[in-house]
């Protein structure tokens, strides 16, 4: 059974799964139709150094930059609007390829278009985060955001961090208004 992520209360991967190698951080909601259009959620990785901030602006894989310079990230495609069954969106990490002066992996979720359209996560419904192993696809860890944020249009879903060499997962739910170009200017 997955560990259900609490905010500030880390969970150590390897502890969890012994000699996991890789894993997959994906992404579900349940379709929504506001203002016309879909509520169209994209998944996005920041790979940050020990200061919290990007290595290169190729570090920052998301739905036009879908590979990490190093080959330890890989983001395959973009669903439009939570129709599928499980996870909607995915990042694939390869823990072994990951560049030395990565020190935390920042999986965001920003609304698209939101401001065109007025979207926000208060029109999102039953989204989470999922950490499966790459080996069987079995879910790690889970975490299901459960608040309501009815002004934002972008989070900090969930944080894994460097941790004597092995890594750990972190549920952080931070909200923010201003889309993905927030984010960027956050971690640039």
């Amino acid at each position: 059974m997955a560990i259900q992520l609490q905010k500030k209360k880390p969970v150590s991967l390897a502890k969890e799964t012994p000699g996991i190698k890789g894993f997959v951080a994906g992404l579900g909601w349940d379709p929504a139709v506001v203002n016309g259009h879909s509520v169209d959620l994209d998944i996005s990785l920041f790979m940050l150094n020990a200061n919290g901030k990007l290595i290169a602006d190729e570090f920052f894989v998301f739905y036009n930059n879908t590979e990490s310079p190093d080959g330890s990230a890989f983001y395959p495609g973009d669903s439009r609007g939570g129709e599928a069954e499980g996870d909607d969106e995915i990042i694939k990490i390869d823990l072994a390829k990951i560049d030395v002066r990565v020190e935390f992996l920042y999986f965001t979720v920003t609304i698209d278009q939101s401001e065109e359209r007025g979207h926000h996560f208060g029109h999102v419904k039953n989204s989470y985060i999922n950490i499966r192993n790459s080996a069987d696809n079995s879910i790690v860890c889970q975490y299901k955001l459960d608040e309501s944020f009815t002004n934002e249009d972008s989070l900090v879903f969930a944080a894994v961090s460097k941790n004597n060499g092995d890594w750990d997962v972190e549920a952080l739910g931070q909200a923010f208004t201003g889309g993905l170009e927030t984010l960027v200017e956050l971690y640039q």
